[in-house]
């Protein structure tokens, strides 16, 4: 039954896992759809030829109603609609959720959209331009966002697709059912070369994905422009893969993240990243937030939006200032701190960090090695002094 409604309505292949239940809801629409417009043509039908102009002059029973519509053919009709309408909202909502919500352990990968192209960059340090590699079988997480323009990744097989917006992070995840290719499309007009803003999702089995991590995997012609790797120094120099989250550290540096966010916990004037990601905050205008990939962008892009509770509202905004790449890497490095302890006092700001708490702090990073700077730094902000 499912592959023939697929076969009728010119459906595509259904490639991941959650394909097929979201056609099965696509079937349901189309076929009530259907059976009420049957039933409503039916039925006027019906009284177009009981009441026809011949039948009432012959017939005065049908000049006019001898009797009113039972209350509970009324109250069927009404609660039946509305029935219909409640179990189309319950089965969409929960389908909503199960798309929007990755399971977990799902892999990201970082995909940035630009005029006209989409750029995949994975955890590993690979990277690919217009080829999407994901192994099947596997939940693949995708955290989409835009150098340019509104973009919106589709990959009709999937039956998934999710804008790509400047400045913000957006996401989505599947998994694909077994090795094989499919389109990748853009479907918000992005400008003149809309139309050329192809790629490719290419699955593999999870020995060749993990062949294809080491270069040991040839790579196969792809539908968008061909890659060109970087050059390197000298004939037999490798390429070397960088980690999304060195790169972090190295754009945290760069951009002053590091003057006023620590990494190891320790207290100081904007929140610490050490287990940072999945805890909730509280925000300076009531109510809380999860720290996650959107929380992170919109904090970067719009500091006031979300402040935290107890900091002063002095970060700038990096809205235009910062490639999306280096937004996605500091993500990752935020991510990479989650399970690092938060020192004595570091949830609290600098100013406010007491002598107890400094002192505390600074026993803990001698006993564990930490850096004797950061120490002083703290000793500093307990009694008071000027801020750097």
């Amino acid at each position: 039954m499912n592959e023939l409604m697929r076969k009728i309505l010119f459906l595509p292949p259904q490639a991941s896992t959650i394909a097929s239940e979201i056609d099965q809801l696509h079937y349901f629409v189309i076929l009530v759809t259907m059976a009420g417009a049957t039933l409503v043509t039916v039925v006027g039908s019906y009284f177009l030829f009981r009441y026809r102009r011949t039948a009432v002059a012959a017939d005065a029973r049908r000049r006019g109603a001898s009797h009113a519509t039972p209350l509970w053919i009324e109250l069927f009709v009404v609660v039946s609609l509305f029935g219909m309408f409640l179990a189309w909202w319950v089965i969409g909502f929960w389908q909503f959720m199960r798309v929007r919500v990755p399971p977990e352990g799902a892999m990201e990968i970082y995909v940035t959209g630009k005029q006209w192209m989409w750029k995949f960059a994975y955890p590993e340090g690979a990277n690919s331009i217009a080829t999407l590699y994901v192994p099947a079988g596997r939940p693949v997480k995708l955290v989409l966002t835009s150098r340019d323009v509104i973009h919106s990744f589709y990959v009709p097989d999937f039956r998934v697709k999710q804008d790509a917006v400047p400045g913000r992070l957006t996401t989505l995840w599947f998994e694909v059912k077994e090795p094989g290719r499919h389109e990748i499309l853009c479907t918000e007009y992005c400008g003149a070369g809309h139309s050329t803003m192809r790629g490719e999702v290419i699955a593999l089995s999870p020995q060749d994905y993990e062949g294809w991590l080491r270069g040991n995997l040839p790579e196969p012609p792809v539908a968008g422009p061909a890659y060109a790797p970087p050059a390197v120094v000298g004939e037999h120099a490798p390429r070397e893969l960088v980690s999304m989250v060195r790169q972090g550290e190295r754009v945290a540096a760069e951009q002053g993240c590091l003057r006023c966010h620590t990494l190891d916990g320790t207290a100081h004037l904007g929140p610490t990243w050490a287990g940072m990601f999945g805890s909730a905050v509280q925000l300076e205008r009531g109510g809380s937030v999860v720290v996650d990939e959107a929380y992170i962008t919109e904090s970067m892009m719009d500091p006031l939006a979300k402040l935290h509770a107890g900091y002063q509202p002095i970060m700038p905004t990096y809205f235009g200032r910062i490639h999306p790449a280096d937004t996605a890497a500091i993500v990752e490095l935020i991510k990479s701190l989650r399970a690092v302890p938060v020192q004595p006092g570091g949830r609290s700001p600098w100013a406010t960090v007491t002598p107890e708490g400094a002192e505390a702090g600074a026993r803990a990073r001698e006993v564990e090695g930490g850096p004797a700077s950061a120490a002083g730094e703290i000793g500093d902000a307990g009694t008071g002094s000027e801020r750097p």
